[in-house]
């Protein structure tokens, strides 16, 4: 498929943030009479759901200990729900299981989802947390418990089922996808003006008005094709300014998929579960030779869930950094012959063990972990948390810091951003708020984006 000379609105990345974008925009433009899907054009290198988006194991929570994430994931939560079905979307809730290390946290968790009214449950104490989940599960047995919150809502999506739904719902307002179009670089305006004029792609050039990045992890590189800055500044709560930050880290996301029957993971009265997310301090043990994976005090964490559309119970485990420094990783982590996302013998003997720690019934399942590759490269930010920005006048670049897929409800609020109707449920992830010291709480999780 060619390219248009020109388009008003150039979308670069056909995943969860830019065929979200382009679909809201689609709409806003038609119901304020200021357009149609016939203005807004996405190209993608590979296709649809190709990167990041099409292996996401999409869980959809508000569980944040960050105010602006919670709020940003209840507006989210809410575009989930609008279309179930082309979403493929799945709302069986989600449970934050923790120790007593992170039981504060929690519980400014739960009062804070109470008040913006995101319904949850929040159970306290180790003696009544066993009998809740007992309650749910007859074989649980993990450990060092204090603290279960229960979201009624959230869940979890179907990663290309939901992908391509959206992009069907986009193309039926009249977008225009394109694949196997790589983005090369961005030509400015003449005079003094700052703004895109022309997106280069290796098939030609197209004019805009307007440019969208989402391009998941792979943001650092058109981040340099705007010549936008390596480094940062932060300021601290303390009022110190800490120079020459990176911009940019790179962190391996292990995930994997035991394959069981999952109707084998289901509650004690035969319904799908909740998300399940455990962080705990207490001792692991191998479920195969009883060995200890992590000793008493040591915080660890994983996330589990039934689904036939991988054909097992998938989760995963703490992610860890990528040695390879920034400029030189060659970043293609979703090819099927790479092997930086293929999890490794130690995260399958963890993540099993995990599973078995948590419930009596993986016991004796580790020969069933799927050996296929799972996971990726995530992007992240100085804080680990998403930049969502304008720069160059009428360029948005959406850098979520591997909190994407289940962040829908960016690409409706970025439409309206751009039609100007600006929401200050983006204004706490603008860029400038490294250097003003405006950031985001930090929590006890053991995960980086928690």
């Amino acid at each position: 498929m060619g390219i248009p000379n020109h388009s008003k609105y150039v979308i670069v990345g056909a995943g969860i943030h830019g065929l979200s974008t382009a679909y809201h925009l689609a709409v806003s433009l038609k119901n304020s009479g200021r357009g149609s899907g016939n203005d807004i054009v996405i190209l993608d290198k590979n296709g649809i759901a190709s990167g990041a988006s099409g292996i996401a194991c999409g869980v959809v929570r508000n569980n944040y200990f960050q105010p602006a994430m919670r709020e940003l994931m209840a507006h989210s939560v809410d575009v989930w729900e609008s279309d179930i079905e082309a979403y493929s979307y799945h709302p069986v809730g989600y449970m934050q299981i923790s120790c007593e290390f992170m039981h504060e946290d929690i519980r400014t968790i739960f009062e804070q989802q109470k008040a913006i009214g995101y319904e949850s449950e929040l159970i306290e104490g180790t003696h009544d947390c066993d009998i809740y989940m007992k309650n749910l599960f007859n074989d649980w047995q993990a450990q060092n418990i204090t603290s279960v919150l229960h979201e009624k809502r959230g869940g979890y999506a179907n990663n290309t089922k939901s992908i391509y739904g959206l992009a069907t719902k986009a193309e039926a307002e009249g977008v225009r996808i394109i694949s196997g179009i790589e983005v090369k670089g961005f030509k400015r305006a003449n005079g003094s003006s700052s703004a895109i004029s022309t997106v280069e792609t290796q098939k030609g050039s197209i004019e805009c008005d307007y440019v969208v990045i989402g391009a998941g992890p792979w943001v650092r590189d058109f981040w340099s094709m705007l010549e936008l800055p390596k480094t940062v500044s932060i300021k601290s709560k303390d009022g110190a300014v800490h120079d020459g930050i990176g911009m940019w880290t790179f962190w391996q996301l292990e995930e994997g998929v035991l394959k069981v029957d999952p109707n084998l993971f289901k509650t004690n009265d035969g319904n799908m579960p909740p998300v399940m997310h455990v962080d705990t301090d207490a001792e692991l043990r191998s479920t195969v030779d009883n060995s200890v994976i992590e000793s008493e005090g040591k915080m660890w964490g994983l996330y589990y869930k039934p689904d036939f559309h991988f054909g097992g119970v998938q989760g995963g485990a703490m992610p860890y950094p990528v040695t390879t420094p920034v400029d030189e990783l060659q970043l293609d982590p979703y090819g099927p012959a790479s092997p930086e996302w293929i999890s490794s013998p130690e995260f399958a003997h963890m993540w099993v063990s995990a599973l078995a720690h948590c419930h009596k019934r993986f016991e004796s399942t580790m020969a069933n972990f799927d050996k296929e590759p799972s996971g990726g490269v995530g992007c992240f930010t100085p804080d680990s948390f998403p930049v969502f920005d304008e720069f160059f006048e009428n360029c948005y670049i959406i850098a979520d810091s591997n909190h994407g897929y289940k962040m829908i409800g960016v690409g409706k609020l970025v439409a309206d951003h751009i039609i100007g109707e600006k929401t200050p449920l983006l204004d706490p992830f603008n860029f400038e708020r490294y250097a003003k010291g405006d950031l985001h709480p930090v929590s006890n999780s053991p995960f980086p984006w928690s």
